[in-house]
Order: structure tokens, then sequence, then C-alpha cells
């Protein structure tokens, strides 16, 4: 038996020419790959931004980004997202385009006016690869309107009327101009024959704050989404006039949203965001998950909520809270079903034409450059064709709101948004 010890030299030697043939090979196996694949292996698929912050305000429509976050699917695809409450959609915005945030929960219309440097939002191109939900938002009045206004706004316009003659203007409360809260309040008004901008007051408030605001009196309407219309309700001050279903059946909502500038440095980053978030919006569209849904979302960290108001009206179970029967809504707010998610152009078309009515804008906008530059279906159908989902595409059709009014996407915008007769249009 040979009993020599193996000196350094000879393990020396060996290690050496075992990592000389191993690099042979390697060598002949990655030869003709391209360049960038040389030398790293292959590129990586990996985000390139792990660690992500990401804005939210406390409205149940924040529960895909908390529940991708809670339940791991974020983790899933390479990135770590703190969740980060925000005071109200102003901070929201700002914290986005100042780089603290990377990605938020944000109104449709915010992206859009940020991009164009609209109604106070500095000039910061922003785009939205992903819709967050439909549905889910109300205008809620206070409880002495009840028995007098339902849901029909012409009935509001009496008490509109009364208020301004005595120099004492009634006040109506939506979260921020250019959002989502803003338009419903001023097309709701609008269809009962009121100028929101001669006839009222409109006021912005953040949503958590609107409860508190029309007890003490601040205020006699709001729109807003849940569960704080909801809970106006529970508390005794308000009911629900309408909910924004009823003004327009299946609506776009919120949206998740960055920087144009953030998405083109970070392409894998925002694909790795939008796969967590189809994971969380399925799990969010099995109702028999919408219990555990409220429990984490009720949070004080979250919403801050009791998480059984929280849970009514996402079961569809909707009191309106003025005497009117109970309904079960056809469509409560939904996370992924009926094409929710895809960044179509129309949305953002239709909101361009609200800019118009309300003079946002100056003239006409560019309807079809602005939707093209802020709605990015590219990265959307990219991202979801890498994890197998190919049963989303673009949808041109139009719809008809609660009032009789018709939009077609393909058809003469400027001609649609000028065909109101109550309007603040400006050039």
């Amino acid at each position: 038996m040979n009993t020599r010890k193996e000196n350094s030299t000879d393990l020396s030697r060996r290690t050496f020419l075992r990592r000389s043939a191993r690099g042979a090979a390697l060598t002949a196996l990655f030869t003709g790959l391209p360049r960038g694949w040389v030398g790293s292996v292959y590129a990586s698929d990996a985000p390139e931004t792990a660690r992500l912050r990401c804005g939210i305000i406390a409205l149940t429509d924040c529960s895909p980004l908390v529940i991708a976050a809670e339940k791991g699917f974020f983790k899933k695809y390479g990135v770590d997202v703190t969740i980060a409450k925000g005071a109200n959609w102003a901070a929201i915005r700002d914290s986005l385009s100042s780089g603290d945030n990377q990605l938020t929960h944000m109104l449709i219309g915010m992206p859009i006016a940020s991009t164009m440097g609209l109604l106070g939002s500095p000039k910061k191109p922003m785009i939205i690869p992903w819709l967050l939900n439909r549905n889910g938002q109300a205008i809620t009045l206070k409880a002495e309107l009840k028995g007098k206004v339902g849901a029909d706004p012409k009935a509001l316009k009496p008490f509109v009327e009364k208020a301004k003659k005595l120099g004492e203007p009634m006040a109506f409360a939506m979260t921020f101009p250019p959002g989502t809260h803003a338009m419903w309040m001023r097309y709701y008004l609008a269809a009962g024959g009121i100028n929101p901008d001669k006839d009222v007051a409109l006021i912005t408030v953040p949503p958590p704050q609107m409860v508190a605001n029309m007890k003490i009196g601040k205020m006699d309407g709001f729109c807003v989404g849940e569960p704080w219309n909801a809970r106006a309700i529970v508390d005794k001050i308000g009911f629900t006039s309408v909910t924004t279903q009823d003004m327009w059946k299946d609506h776009v909502e919120k949206v998740c949203a960055f920087t144009a500038d953030f998405a083109d440095k970070n392409p894998k980053t925002v694909k790795a965001v939008l796969k967590a978030l189809h994971e969380a919006s399925v799990w969010l569209d099995d109702m028999k998950n919408r219990p555990e849904q409220c429990d984490i979302v009720s949070k004080p960290n979250f919403i801050n909520c009791d998480k059984d108001i929280i849970l009514g009206r996402l079961l569809g179970k909707h009191d309106y809270g003025d005497g009117r029967p109970p309904i079960t809504d056809e469509f409560p707010m939904h996370f992924s079903k009926r094409n929710c998610n895809y960044p179509q152009p129309k949305f953002c078309k239709w909101w361009l034409t609200q800019f118009r009515r309300w003079g946002m804008v100056t003239g006409a906008p560019d309807y079809a450059g602005v939707a093209k530059q802020v709605m990015r279906a590219d990265i959307y159908t990219e991202a979801m064709k890498e994890i197998g989902v190919t049963d989303r595409a673009q949808d041109d059709s139009g719809w008809e709101m609660f009032d009789g009014v018709k939009f077609d996407p393909k058809g003469d915008l400027e001609a649609y948004a000028k065909g109101f007769a109550v309007n603040s249009m400006k050039g």
C-alpha cells in the first residue's frame, strides 16, 4: 500500500489541469453565443433593482399591491417590495417623481396629468403598464338629503341653487383634481345640470379623511373609493347616491404606475412586478379569498378600517343606506377577470376628453399620442407572455354612461369633448 501523502505541489498541478480542461470545455460550449453572455455564462433574467418601495393610499383597491407583498408573490419573482402608505395623492405622486418610491398605487388620471404637466403636476413622464382594478367607488351625500335625493343628480339641483343664492354654495369633495373621483363627481353633478366649477365648491380631501370631514359638516357630498362610502353609512352620517359602476359599468379605476425613466432603465424589474401583480389579482378574484384579503388589508399600516366594513361591498352586498332595497351588485370591485389589467388606450383617451371638457387643457390634446406614451400595453403583453398569459388583448369597444351619453374611442374625440352642455372648456 502506498501511504505517501500528496504534497501541495501535486495538488496544485492536478487542480490546474482540472480547471484548464473545464475552461476549454466551457469555451467550446459557448463559442458563437452573444458577446454579452461570454464571461458571465448567460445573461441574467434577474430584476435590475431587487429592493423597491411602493406607495399606496388607504383604499380597498390598493389590495393587489399589498397582497403581492404579504403573500410572497413579489419575492417569487425576485423583488422585495416595501409597502409605504402615503398621506394623500400629491405626496404619492411626488414620492414617485423623486425616486423615493419606484412604483405606486395611482388614480389613472395622475400619470396622464404628470406626463403632460397639468393641474399643478411637475412635468414628469409616467407610464401605466397595469390597471389594478375595476369599479368600487361611490358618491356619498350627507344624511340630511335622505329621501330628497336618490340616484338622480337632477334632484340635487334645487338644493344647489338655493345655497348658491344665499352665498353659501354646497361643498363636494374629491380626492385629487385629475383623478378618478374628481371625474366621477364632475360627471355626476353635470348630469344633474350643475356646473362643478361655478355652482358649488369642489374641494380636495384625502380619502381616509372624508368621513371625519363630513361628520363635522365640512361637505355636503363626496366621491371616494371604498371602504369610506360604506363607513359613512355605518357611522350614520351619509348614504350612497350612486356607485361609480352605476354610472359606468365595469369602469377603469386605479393603476400601478412607474416613471418612464425608471421603466426604461429597469425593464426586467417592471416585468417582475407585473407578474407578481397578476398572481395576486387572480388570487383576489377568487371570492373565497376575500375574507382573508380583508384580514390583511384592514391592518393599521394599510387601510386601518374594520375588516367587516371592507368585506361587504367586496362581496357585492350593497346597501345604499337611504331605504332603497339592498342589492347584489353585478359589478363589484374586481382585480383580474374580464381583461381587467390590460392598459387600454381608450381609457386614457376618455380621460383626455374630460380634461378638455373641464378646461384642464387649452385646445385639443394629442389624444392618440398621449395614450400611446402613457398606456404601455407592450410592457404588459411581454410580461404576461413570459408567464403563459396570452388571452388578454386591446379592446376598442365603447360604452354608455348613466346619462345615456355614448363614448366611441374610435370616433371624433374632440367632438365628444365639446358635446357636453355643462362644461368649462378653454380654447
